[in-house]
């Protein structure tokens, strides 16, 4: 509470709850409560209550009778759960302010009348204007804090229109505006954020930024908050089962994936067989899931389904495959690693997934053609030096030409783009059956779509990256739990710490036996962090009763031994990762 009677957030106490989404207002209070005092532990004994950002206490879903589940108030507002706020008062400050209508800014806020605009409102429309002249309304005032002439004037009340798809505010009023037609003023309206650090100054976003980005996203958007929405759709109340052989993961994934009973709505649950064919001991809790996931997105990218260089495969049409539906099965299972915890491929052809996506952008080279003769052709062409060397070159190798229907006379400095279509039949035209099969494919638990409405976040995981995994990342991901300060084990395990980030960096510069891919693998059963993000969180424990390495792959947890000497530490860690079948187990 506040000067004033009102209620405002206090800053640096946000903290992020994870919790399931039927969760109802009052567990979510006790969850919330209890988090809040675990990191601070100055906050009062309470009793409180769940406030909305609103400042109105949350007992039914805003605007309904329904009682509040975390799940239909996530529908409701539309937003990702990552960017639901909830916020929790002290009961005795929130009687004593009475009933809250208005908002919960100090009285130094500005004041902001809202409105949603449902018919034509004249008195919000400026009257057309000749090119570079301002409206008479207002002078345009000299420090003008953005090139589009949009600027607030205190002596009048400003009005902010809600925007349903947005969480921002947009103006309905404009003092300055360059445009030869009202439909031009119209495009120039740009979101007015208010924030309250600062109350002196009300920023506007660079118009040219805004229509950038407007092909894809919001740049604040991740990759794992749209998995996470998708991943809504699992039930994990339900299981499809995997019977997977290391010695032919391909043959144990398409018998599971084509079971009649299986769903990719369901969760996956997989047992491995050793190579005498008895179970494993221990069931599925995620790490078998995630090697299983890894080890078949490592068979995908080999199956005669694909062709061209190992970092950017494209699909090439194979009557069995046709036969056998392996382009749609292929899709479905991208998708269902991506979304159920796995690794994404990391192996399509962009100008695959550009096509996918409806786009017209195609870089393919020469090399993307793994046929001798064909390849050996295309370079005659490139290298032609003539316009009758040319010729000569495309009357010899006419019926490959013809066949991609892209047989003509074409002069030396045109020669690129014979060589652009012949490559544009090559890998998408004559495939194109293939290709839409495994595009259904990718459809399912509605990825297809996501990638569409989010391909600068979505795309980039299922082409190749450059970038490695680094032992600086391995470090960080991996937080140690370590003994109370100061005790004996305390000051083993902080040597131990030191052995395992030198570890890491041998690894990084490849001085050791094993990757860091193959640590990552040993611990958590994926060879690559995955879109989705690790869950749990990965942890390092110590081992005092085995001078080997182990990992629980289903909690993310490695332990590492206590050794005294950095020698043994690190042939102990090689032989551990080297030697244990499976996920982490010897």
């Amino acid at each position: 509470m506040v000067k004033g009677g009102g209620l405002k957030p206090l800053r640096g106490r946000s903290l992020c709850l994870s919790t399931h989404p039927d969760i109802t207002a009052p567990d979510l209070l006790d969850q919330a409560v209890k988090k809040m005092k675990d990191f601070n532990k100055d906050l009062d004994d309470g009793p409180f209550i769940l406030l909305y950002p609103d400042c109105s206490e949350v007992v039914n879903v805003p605007g309904t009778e329904t009682p509040f589940m975390l799940k239909t108030y996530k529908e409701e507002i539309g937003k990702p759960y990552q960017r639901i706020t909830i916020y929790i008062c002290s009961k005795t400050d929130f009687e004593e302010v009475g009933k809250l209508s208005a908002t919960c800014d100090t009285d130094s806020d500005p004041e902001i009348v809202i409105k949603r605009n449902t018919t034509l409102d004249l008195a919000d429309t400026l009257p057309f204007e000749p090119y570079n002249m301002s409206s008479p309304v207002h002078n345009e005032p000299e420090d003008l804090n953005s090139a589009r002439g949009l600027s607030l004037s205190s002596d009048l009340p400003q009005t902010i229109v809600l925007d349903n798809d947005h969480d921002y505010a947009s103006p309905s009023g404009c003092h300055d505006v360059k445009s030869s037609c009202y439909r031009t003023y119209t495009d120039l309206f740009g979101p007015i954020i208010i924030d309250d650090d600062d109350e002196d100054e009300v920023p506007i976003p660079d118009k040219t930024h805004d229509m950038a980005s407007e092909e894809f996203e919001p740049t604040s958007v991740q990759a794992a908050e749209v998995i996470a929405n998708l991943a809504l759709a699992i039930d994990h109340k339900k299981v499809s089962r995997f019977n997977i052989s290391r010695s032919d993961v391909w043959d144990g994934a398409v018998r599971g994936f084509r079971r009649s009973t299986y769903s990719e709505s369901s969760d996956i649950f997989v047992k491995f067989t050793d190579d005498a064919g008895s179970f494993e001991e221990g069931l599925d809790t995620g790490g078998p899931k995630r090697e299983f996931l890894t080890l078949l997105m490592t068979h995908l990218r080999n199956r005669p389904i694909f062709d061209g260089p190992p970092e950017r495969r494209y699909l090439v049409y194979n009557s069995t495959a046709v036969r056998e539906d392996e382009y749609f099965l292929a899709g479905k299972m991208i998708v269902v690693s991506i979304i159920h915890g796995g690794p994404a491929p990391h192996f399509l052809s962009k100008d695959l997934v550009n096509h996918l996506l409806g786009k017209t952008t195609f870089n393919a080279t020469v090399e993307d053609v793994t046929d001798e003769e064909l390849r050996k052709a295309l370079r005659q062409v490139q290298e032609a030096e003539s316009d009758e060397s040319l010729q000569d070159v495309i009357l010899q190798y006419s019926t490959m030409f013809q066949t991609a229907g892209c047989l003509r006379r074409t002069k030396v400095h045109e020669r690129h783009m014979l060589i652009e279509d012949y490559l544009r039949w090559y890998i998408l035209g004559r495939n194109q059956i293939a290709i839409q099969r495994f595009k259904e494919g990718l459809a399912s638990l509605q990825f297809l779509t996501a990638l569409q409405q989010h391909s600068g976040v979505l795309a980039p995981i299922l082409c190749h990256s450059s970038k490695a995994l680094t032992a600086s990342e391995m470090e960080s991901l991996f937080r140690p739990d370590r003994s109370p300060r100061g005790s004996n084990r305390w000051q083993k395990e902080n040597q131990t710490i030191g052995f395992w980030a030198d570890f890491l960096l041998d690894c990084e510069e490849k001085v050791a036996a094993v990757s860091l891919e193959d640590v990552l693998m040993f611990a958590s059963g994926l060879a690559a962090l995955p879109p989705a993000g690790m869950t749990p969180s990965p942890s390092i424990e110590f081992l005092i009763d085995s001078p080997f390495p182990m990992a629980c792959t289903c909690t993310n947890t490695l332990k590492l031994p206590l050794l005294d000497t950095y020698r043994v530490f690190k042939t102990n860690m090689e032989f551990g990762i080297q030697n244990a079948p499976g996920f982490g187990c010897f």
